[in-house]
């Protein structure tokens, strides 16, 4: 089993920079996938940003440029650095693992931009 809990979330106005973290504790595998998704009022949970165990990264289109995801592995911890964020930004930020054909979600965090 794995727990992931998020961090970091909070009110910001257009232009400024947030720092989520994800915590995970449990049992790893040595190959596994760690993302971001998010998910806007009304609106389908997306992919945001992805990252696997041997550092490759990939982002959606619309964060490209502002937003970096990083890990940790010593400590299992995941981090998404998001800059110059836009109003569209808004909504529950979600990490997730996926190892072993399992997929592990944490409860969010709520980023909120003002514009």
């Amino acid at each position: 089993q794995v727990q992931l809990v998020e961090s970091g979330g909070g009110l910001v106005q257009a232009g400024g920079s947030l720092r989520l973290s994800c915590a995970a504790s449990g049992s790893f595998f040595s190959i596994n996938t760690m993302s971001w998704y998010r998910q806007a009022p009304g609106k389908q949970r997306e992919l945001v940003a992805t990252i696997t165990s041997s550092g490759v990264t990939d982002y959606a289109d619309s964060v490209k440029g502002r937003f970096t995801i990083s890990r940790f592995s010593a400590k299992s911890t995941m981090y998404l650095q998001m800059n110059l964020l836009k109003p569209e930004d808004t909504g529950v930020y979600h990490c997730n693992l996926r190892q072993g054909g399992f997929t592990y979600w944490g409860q969010g965090t709520q980023v909120t931009v003002s514009s």
